[in-house]
């Protein structure tokens, strides 16, 4: 896991270079003030040369100029490291979760995601910075400063860092309590944010059934269950601290009991003892920043273990080895004995054959979980089939790059996402250089052109968090536009105007007529009116196709279709 860490330093090796050297040389000025205190008493100060003593003190000033400068380096290009190094594994973190499929956010809570994109990296970045650089330094102030103290007086350094093996066992058992405890505190904290992002986003849902009192209290006891988690980290921080702070004051008083021992019988000077004083503050400086240290390493350990847990889930669909970008398809669709069934296990799709010729329009038609959409969702390979084949054009999809079959469909859904931004923004993720003619092109092709010129600031009137602003038909016609945009040669639509008022989906449909025209289409629908006229209706139940044909056709049937149609006029009368 180390040397996954460490790869991230590869392209910073410079800034790591210049930052680590500053770091050295202010530890080893640290040192070299006691050094020049121990000789201005015992030398300068006997000797009473007062121009010799301006001399040292300006040379003191000048190293502590010297040592700002280091300071800054090491604080400002030292954080600017550790962010380059967080903003790469948010990088890659993103780009990783771009990659997964359906499957994958079926059994994620956005929030939790959320948190290891933020809170989680964050943590990680400040150990990147302060990790490396706080040990390495810490280290070789405490061996620079045994030595020096050494020189000074042997008994007298080995007295005094006696307790200091209690105080390395003391930090070790801590960071391994606290580690423990960060990793909890970050699970509670996925699922904070999680309850958080869901009580936000469902407001006018909590709002509408004045479920306010019970989402408070939902939010109580998440918020409590974090609140612990903390608790318990600050507890076991707080045994850390009081320990190793009475530890390193004892080793401070048994420097000052010991040294005025050796002072009292002459083992020593009284220069070398100020000299040993002061060595051992730096010697506990370490200690204290390694103290410090242990509440930040366990936090950012568990973060990258929580960042490694995400990179490693490779991706269940992708492009195969050897897949090729095919060029324009007509969209010939033919369906293999396609089975499919979902990780728990339940079977969908078993042994579907299925043919739809290229500007065949096609409608799926049937119960609810009887597997319409699941056909379409393996079109585009937002999964993948279980068993068999699907083709278009002769190419197996799975020998197509993802990229180069998914540009090649659209999908417009009955549940429009929409980006917080403009009509503008949301029209052009179709075609994202899209000039400003094209946009209002496909503004009148799908009937928006009227909404647009009545909104504030047209185009770029701004509507809200995923189109909170617009009205369900406004929305259906925004992303018809936005297909428009897309121009792909195979169409899906989703059940796109069962959620419509009679008079909305009349125009959405006359839309989505017209987006259709030229193209293969497949679409689920519900409302058996709005698929009269498709080429071909077919009949899907739990155990596969039931019957297909035109309307006129499988209503002579007296079949599955037609008791669907009578049974849906029936509720419409």
């Amino acid at each position: 896991m180390l040397k996954r860490f460490f790869s991230y330093y590869k392209p910073y090796k410079l800034l790591f270079i210049i930052d680590f050297g500053c770091a050295v040389i202010a530890a080893l000025l640290e040192l070299a003030f006691p050094v020049a205190v121990n000789q201005v008493i015992d030398k300068l100060l006997p000797d009473r040369d007062w121009g010799l003593i301006v001399t040292a003190a300006l040379a003191l000033l000048f190293f502590y100029f010297l040592n700002m400068f280091m300071q800054y380096i090491v604080t400002y290009w030292g954080h600017m490291l550790g962010l380059n190094i967080e903003t790469d594994m948010r990088r890659d973190l993103f780009a990783h979760l771009q990659k997964q499929p359906f499957e994958y956010y079926d059994n994620q809570k956005t929030g939790k995601l959320m948190s290891r994109m933020t809170t989680d990296l964050f943590e990680i970045g400040e150990v990147a910075h302060h990790g490396p650089e706080d040990i390495f330094i810490s280290i070789m102030s405490l061996v620079g400063a045994f030595l020096l103290m050494m020189t000074i007086n042997v008994k007298l350094a080995v007295m005094t860092i006696i307790l200091v093996p209690i105080l390395t066992v003391l930090i070790i058992f801590f960071n391994k309590k606290m580690t423990g405890v960060n990793t909890q505190i970050f699970k509670d904290l996925g699922s904070f944010n999680a309850g958080v992002e869901n009580a936000i986003s469902g407001v006018r849902v909590v709002q509408a059934f004045a479920n306010e009192d019970f989402e408070r209290k939902r939010f109580g006891k998440l918020n409590q269950t974090y609140r612990k988690s903390k608790l318990m980290f600050y507890k076991v921080m707080g045994f850390s601290f009081s320990f190793n702070y009475f530890l390193m004051r004892l080793i401070t008083l048994f420097a000052l009991f010991f040294g005025s021992y050796f002072v009292i019988n002459d083992g020593i000077t009284y220069g070398q003892f100020v000299s040993f004083i002061l060595l051992t503050n730096v010697f506990m400086r370490p200690i204290e920043k390694i103290n410090s240290v242990i509440e930040s390493y366990p936090k950012g350990i568990a973060g990258f273990k929580r960042f490694i847990e995400v990179i490693d889930t490779e991706p269940t669909i992708k492009d195969k080895d050897g897949a090729v970008n095919v060029g324009a398809l007509r969209g010939d669709i033919v369906y293999d004995h396609v089975s499919f069934q979902y990780d728990s296990g339940k079977t969908v799709l078993d042994g579907i054959d299925l043919r739809v010729k290229a500007g065949e329009t096609v409608a799926f038609v049937g119960p609810s979980g009887a597997g319409k959409t699941t056909i379409c969702n393996l079109l585009p390979r937002f999964y993948d089939v279980t068993d068999g084949a699907i083709t278009i054009d002769g190419i197996n999809i799975q020998a197509m790059t993802l990229d180069s079959l998914r540009t090649q469909i659209g999908v417009v859904q009955q549940d429009v996402f929409l980006f917080s931004g403009t009509i503008r923004e949301n029209i052009a993720y179709g075609k994202l250089d899209a000039t400003e003619e094209e946009i209002w092109y496909v503004v009148k092709l799908a009937h928006l052109e009227k909404v647009v010129q009545e909104m504030p600031n047209g185009l770029d009137t701004i509507i809200g968090e995923r189109g909170v602003k617009l009205s369900g038909g406004q929305k259906q016609r925004l992303a018809i536009a936005r297909m428009f945009l897309k121009n792909p040669p195979i169409l899906i639509l989703d059940e796109a105007t069962s959620a419509l008022d009679t008079e909305t989906e009349l125009v959405i449909q006359q839309s989505l007529d017209d987006l259709a025209k030229g193209r293969t289409t497949m679409i689920i629908a519900h409302r058996l009116a709005t698929i009269k006229h498709a080429d071909r209706i077919i009949v899907v139940n739990e155990s596969g196709i039931a019957e297909q044909g035109t309307h006129d056709e499988l209503m002579a049937k007296q079949g599955a279709y037609r008791n669907l149609h009578d049974a849906q006029f029936a509720r419409n009368q």
